[in-house]
């Protein structure tokens, strides 16, 4: 009997007692290679000792301070260092809690910036089909996630979707990358237009789409015409980066490889990586002046903003991951991760494609190579591929609803940075197995 109100109220999840490095243990013994870092969060892999001492050594001096009050070092010390490493022209950082206190966030602060320069009638959204921007209402709302946004859709506030970057679906095959990135510029110049451009707030996307659609990597010059678009109307563009990003795709901000520079980044997950519960927006200096010479204040805020033990552990975890050089890893071993899960996978008739960068990568499954057919929703595949993955001792990250929020599976991989070459085998070795056995059984019965 359990009181916790878990994920899934028919059965409970296994009790975790220990994880050191790349591997949990479970209550009755079982150990579990961490392909997937949770939710692509644990970037430096578990008990790190740098990170836990910079959080005793925190404890040790302040738990707590409110920020209504107070500020703290490690948010100060925190806050120089992202903006030190951050895109060019970010000034300011707000801290929260996680990665949809971190969206809801800017979607406040990219409002309040219009009502501030005297804009008040901008108050709509764009964002993409397949996009998850976190579970909070309005987080919710600007996300494209038809699964997870149908129950509560008569509580959303209204925002218009356009379609994501995705090639293995999407491009025709008259059309090269950068035409086919151009055509979905277009789309959502129309889409501008069609609400009309002074009522639209931001363009809100995941640099590299992540959990509902599996690591939808932007065809080359994708951004920079969406960035021009959006210049061209006064548009904010809000890039959420809290799975991608923090070095997951081999820069600090995935951003940095296409080349454009948002108004507002959303970063959580690797921020931290798991060590505590933190977020942040960083900010342009023109969002922050405008709310500086106008009210002066930003009208939000949570009871664990700014968290000193949180802001300790993720500058720590920051730290470590400059002073490793654990970015020109990720690039390096990213490279061989994909080499390797191509072989392991790329011959399977199941597979349909396989997409990535760095350390963060996604397996989607077909029932036939040559339609690209899904395979039928009923069967769960995605379901039955974690637990059997489990049962090989191994942590990935499946889901469902890949194409259009109903059919569709994927898996999507997240690995620590501190993965080796031999885990990386092993992790493409053990989820090659899973997906067979599940397939095998799925296509038999």
């Amino acid at each position: 009997m359990t009181h916790v109100f878990h994920r899934h109220l028919r059965h409970a999840p296994k009790l975790a007692v220990a994880a050191s490095g790349m591997t949990f243990r479970d209550a009755e013994g079982r150990e579990y290679l961490d392909a997937s870092g949770g939710a692509a969060v644990s970037s430096l892999g578990h008990g790190h000792p740098d990170v836990i001492a910079a959080m005793h050594a925190q404890i040790d001096k302040l738990a707590y301070a409110h920020t209504s009050f107070f500020t703290s070092e490690p948010a100060e010390r925190l806050a120089d260092e992202l903006i030190r490493t951050a895109p060019q022209g970010m000034s300011h950082v707000y801290l929260v809690s996680g990665g949809s206190e971190a969206v809801e966030a800017a979607l406040k602060m990219a409002r309040q910036y219009f009502v501030e320069i005297g804009q008040p009638q901008r108050t709509h959204f764009i964002a993409r089909r397949q996009s998850y921007h976190g579970n909070t209402l309005g987080a919710l709302a600007v996300g494209g996630n038809a699964w997870r946004r149908a129950p509560f859709a008569p509580i959303l506030v209204p925002a218009t979707h356009v379609s994501p970057c995705y090639p293995y679906r999407e491009q025709r095959v008259d059309e090269t990358p950068e035409q086919y990135g151009r055509r979905l510029a277009d789309e959502l110049e129309a889409a501008i237009l069609g609400q009309g451009p002074d009522s639209v707030i931001a363009f809100v996307a995941e640099t590299v789409g992540g959990a509902t659609a599996g690591v939808l990597t932007p065809v080359p010059g994708y951004f920079k015409a969406v960035r021009e678009v959006c210049d061209r109307y006064g548009v904010l563009l809000i890039l959420d980066e809290v799975m991608c990003g923090m070095g997951r795709t081999g820069t600090l901000y995935a951003c940095e490889r296409e080349g454009v520079v948002p108004d507002l980044a959303t970063i959580a997950k690797g921020l931290g990586g798991g060590y505590q519960p933190i977020g942040a927006v960083l900010a342009q200096g023109k969002i922050v002046d405008a709310m500086s010479r106008g009210s002066g204040f930003f009208q939000h805020g949570h009871t664990y903003i700014g968290h000193p033990v949180a802001c300790a552990a993720a500058l720590a975890v920051q730290r470590v991951i400059h002073r490793d050089g654990l970015l020109a890893k990720v690039r390096s071993d990213g490279e061989a991760f994909g080499a390797m899960l191509r072989e392991a996978l790329g011959a399977h008739p199941n597979v349909g494609d396989i997409r990535g960068r760095g350390f963060f990568w996604g397996v989607e499954l077909v029932s036939e190579r040559a339609s690209k057919a899904p395979f039928d929703p009923a069967l769960n595949l995605h379901v039955r591929i974690k637990k059997e993955a489990m049962a090989q001792g191994l942590l990935c990250y499946p889901f469902g609803g890949t194409v259009d929020g109903k059919l569709g599976d994927h898996v999507l991989l997240a690995p620590p940075f501190i993965a080796s070459r031999g885990d990386l085998r092993e992790i493409a070795a053990r989820l090659a197995s899973s997906i067979d056995a599940v397939v095998r059984g799925a296509t038999t019965s």
